[in-house]
């Protein structure tokens, strides 16, 4: 039962799911952003540093009351093309920081208007495609083959390998100690929800992700050497500072000096039309997930993604958005407000400063476990059965989105979805621009009844102008344009032509307008067609 979007949650009214899903989305966060980070060709530690931002800055700034950010997959090309072509790091934090001061821009001048126009197929599809991908991504992690980095989305993968490829190749590095850690954790996760939660409270606090997580550091410690211990690239691997001067050693800082150049500013607003898009995207798609159906303001969610890049790139953190896994993660784990992700920025703090060594024993193969769970709930079976009842409108579009996400990426698959979303809706409307009934009256003339819809855009030119040319010789046409309150002039043009042939064709036609009066076709069609432009018909 869903709960209207009325209903308000104070910052600290629902502490008892918030929490446990901080340290949920803490932990699944670890993971992306070093992989984010490794695939984009940047410093491990700016793929922390954009996950504490995402969560503390954003999280406070934003109007989401359940999205996450951080660091995103959709970005690592851009990241790791910029990064080549202005060869300096330095100077990619200038790129971030003019980024996010462009978002800013793009919120006050209310920009995030654009989040409203993606039909709800292509954003379902979104959410279905991206818990495939975690799926498919997170099988090999599972089994201990760790070659391609956490984070890399695309179907082309950082490793030279596919999607698909990696789940064949994986059968020949599998890590015996990963795998089995991997099916006790993922034991206990299913045992956690499906089992224990019903039975004591205590369950319910406790977050199941944290027990399996426990799990797998004291598999890890005390298999160490042994046969099904898991050796050091199966871990996490969060930098280890050995003192507080080497710590604040790993922040780095913009490089203003070039800040004149034409390729930054290029780079920052790509960084910024790309994360904005996302962002909306996953607003969009976050808001349906949402059980209390709120409504996330998007222009106030430029605004906070804006200023969490100006923030991260000021000191030497990857460009952040809100992004779908994280947040899923947050939702399916109890999140119900902003507090959620800003305490799991501040876990990624406290960990990286006061026990990244504790982090590094961490499997990946159970993080692993962790993201396979998320992406079944995204991708259940019965989603795409529900989406198939509602008819081929909205499902062509959705399974469009979904294969496209899987096969290329998430903007490219967006992109195509939405482009079929687009032309099924012209289909419909070329389809329903007027209603047509045939019958004889009692001179078996033929009648013909077409009734106008209330708008009658150009669209639905080709529609009409076939009813008209199929019209029998020798028929009686009743017009009724009574609902009619719309009538682009490129269908007034296909009226006048219609009206100078239907004479010769021996047609009577009869315009049905307000109270049924009915009005001399001839006349009407006239003074419509002296018109320039959209008229309307009363």
């Amino acid at each position: 039962m869903s709960i209207p979007s009325t209903s308000r949650l104070g910052l600290f009214d629902n502490l008892k799911g918030d929490i446990p899903a901080s340290v949920v989305v803490f932990f699944v966060a670890i993971p992306l952003c070093l992989g984010i980070a490794l695939a984009s060709g940047a410093p491990l530690f700016s793929g922390l540093i954009a996950g504490i931002i995402g969560g503390i800055v954003v999280g406070a700034v934003s109007g989401s009351q359940v999205g996450v950010s951080g660091p995103a997959a959709g970005l690592t090309a851009i990241v790791l093309g910029a990064i080549t072509e202005l060869g300096s790091w330095e100077l990619f934090l200038t790129c971030v920081v003019i980024g996010g001061a462009m978002q800013v821009v793009f919120g006050i001048l209310q920009a995030g208007v654009i989040g409203y126009f993606f039909p709800s197929a292509v954003i379902r599809g979104m959410l279905t495609g991206i818990g495939l991908i975690i799926i498919l991504k997170q099988i090999p992690h599972f089994f201990g083959y760790d070659a391609d980095p956490e984070g890399d989305d695309a179907f082309l993968q950082a490793d030279g390998e596919n999607t698909f490829s990696e789940l064949f190749n994986m059968f020949n590095y599998t890590d015996d100690g990963a795998t089995v850690i991997a099916f006790i954790a993922l034991g206990i996760l299913i045992l956690w929800e499906a089992v224990l939660v019903k039975r004591s409270k205590i369950f319910n606090i406790i977050p199941g992700p944290l027990v399996a997580v426990a799990v797998g550091i004291i598999w890890e410690v005390s298999m160490g050497g042994g046969d099904l211990g898991i050796s050091e690239e199966h871990l996490v691997s969060v930098p280890v500072p050995d003192s507080f001067d080497s710590f604040i050693s790993q922040f780095s800082f913009p490089d203003f000096s070039a800040i004149t150049q034409l390729n930054v500013w290029v780079i920052g607003f790509t960084i910024a039309l790309v994360a904005s898009l996302e962002t909306l995207l996953c607003v969009e798609a976050t808001d349906k997930l949402d059980p209390r159906r709120r409504v996330t303001p998007t222009n106030r969610e430029l605004v906070a993604q804006g200023t969490g890049n100006i923030i991260s790139g000021l000191i030497g953190g990857l460009p952040v958005t809100q992004v779908i896994v994280r947040s899923s993660a947050n939702i399916q784990s109890g999140g119900r407000t902003k507090l959620a992700a800003i305490l799991h920025g501040c876990l990624l703090l406290i960990s990286v400063i006061f026990v990244p060594n504790i982090l590094n024993l961490i499997p990946l193969s159970v993080l692993a476990a962790i993201l396979l769970l998320v992406g079944y709930k995204l991708a259940k079976p019965a989603t795409f059965l529900s989406i198939y009842r509602a008819g081929w409108r909205q499902f062509v579009p959705f399974i469009v989105t979904v294969v496209a996400i899987i096969f290329t990426d998430l903007l490219i698959g967006i992109s195509l979805g939405l482009i079929v979303g687009i032309i099924v809706i012209l289909y419909t409307s070329y389809q329903n621009s007027h209603f047509l009934h045939m019958s004889n009256d009692n001179g078996q003339r033929p009648v013909v009844n077409m009734v106008l819809a209330e708008e009658v855009t150009f669209f639905n030119k080709g529609a009409i102008r076939k009813q008209f040319d199929e019209i029998p010789e020798g028929s009686l046409l009743h017009l009724d344009v009574r609902k009619t309150q719309f009538l682009d002039y490129d269908v007034v043009e296909i009226m006048n032509d219609f009206v100078t042939t239907f004479k010769n064709r021996n047609i009577e036609v009869e315009l049905i307008k307000e109270n049924g009066t009915v009005y001399n076709p001839e006349d009407y069609f006239e003074v419509l067609g002296m018109r320039s432009g959209a008229v309307t018909s009363h």
